[in-house]
C-alpha cells in the first residue's frame, strides 16, 4: 500500500515538473511574441510616416497571441489540478514522518505555480497596453492621412476654421498680455500710493514728536516771508527812484 502511494506521489511529481517545463518555454515564447509584436509595430509606424502601407503581419500575430495565451491558460490550469491532488495525497498520506517533506515539495511546486501565473498576467497586459497604443496610433495616423488627402469644399472650410482659431488664440493671448500690464501698473501704482502714505505720516510723526522743531520751522518760514517782503519793499522804492531820475 505504501509503495503504492509513494508510486501515485511520484507520478503527480513527474507531471507537475513536465506541466512546469512546458509554461515555462510557453512564457518565454510568449514574452518574446510581445517583445516582437511592439518592435515589429515601432518599424511599421515610421514607414507609414512617409507612405500608407497598413501594419505588416498585425492580425496574425493577434491570432498568435490569443492562442498562446489559451494554451498557456489550459497549462495553468492542469498544473492547479495537479497541485490540488498533491494537496489531497499530503492530507491522507499514511506516513506522517514523510508529511514535512511532501508538504515542503508541495510548497515548491504552488511558488512555482504562482510565479508562472504571475508572469502570464503581466506580459499578457504589456500585450494588451501595447496592442491598444498601436491601435490608438493607427487611428490617428489615418485620420492625419484622412487629413492631407482631402480637398475640395471641406477641406478649404477646414483651413480656415484651423486659422479662425488661431486669430481666437493670438487675440486671447494679447488681452491676457494687456490685462498683466494693467494689473502690474495697478500694484505698482498701490505700492507708491502707500510709500507716500507712510512717509507722510512718519513726517506726521516726527512733527508731533518734535514741537520745538515745528515751531522753529514756523519762525524760520515767518522770517524767510518778513525777509522777503522787506526786500520787494526796497526794490520797489529803488524801482520808483530811478523812475522819477529817469523822467526828471
Amino acid at each position: 500500500m505504501a509503495a503504492g502511494t509513494s508510486n501515485y506521489w511520484e507520478d503527480l511529481r513527474k507531471q507537475a515538473r513536465q506541466l512546469e517545463n512546458e509554461l515555462d518555454l510557453k512564457l518565454v515564447s510568449f514574452s518574446k511574441l510581445c517583445t516582437s509584436y511592439s518592435h515589429s509595430n515601432a518599424r511599421d509606424g515610421r514607414r507609414d510616416s512617409s507612405d500608407t502601407t497598413p501594419l505588416l503581419n498585425g492580425s496574425s500575430q493577434d491570432r498568435m497571441f490569443e492562442t498562446m495565451a489559451i494554451e498557456i491558460e489550459q497549462l495553468l490550469a492542469r498544473l492547479t489540478g495537479v497541485n490540488d491532488k498533491m494537496a489531497e495525497y499530503t492530507n491522507s498520506a499514511g506516513v506522517p514522518s514523510l508529511n514535512a517533506a511532501l508538504m515542503h515539495t508541495l510548497q515548491r511546486h504552488r511558488d512555482i505555480l504562482q510565479d508562472y501565473t504571475h508572469e502570464f498576467h503581466k506580459t499578457k497586459a504589456n500585450f494588451m497596453a501595447i496592442r491598444e497604443r498601436e491601435n490608438l496610433m493607427g487611428s490617428v495616423r489615418k485620420d492625419i492621412e484622412s487629413y492631407k488627402s482631402g480637398s475640395g469644399v471641406n477641406n478649404r472650410r477646414t483651413e480656415l476654421f484651423l486659422k479662425e482659431h488661431d486669430h481666437l488664440r493670438n487675440s486671447d493671448r494679447l488681452i491676457e498680455e494687456t490685462i498683466s500690464i494693467a494689473m502690474a501698473t495697478k500694484e505698482n501704482m498701490t505700492s507708491q500710493r502707500g510709500m507716500l502714505k507712510s512717509i507722510h505720516s512718519k513726517m506726521n510723526t516726527l512733527a508731533n514728536r518734535f514741537p520745538a522743531v515745528n515751531s522753529l520751522i514756523q519762525r524760520i518760514n515767518l522770517r524767510k516771508r518778513r525777509d522777503s517782503l522787506v526786500l520787494g519793499g526796497v526794490i520797489g522804492i529803488c524801482t520808483i527812484l530811478l523812475l522819477l531820475y529817469a523822467f526828471h
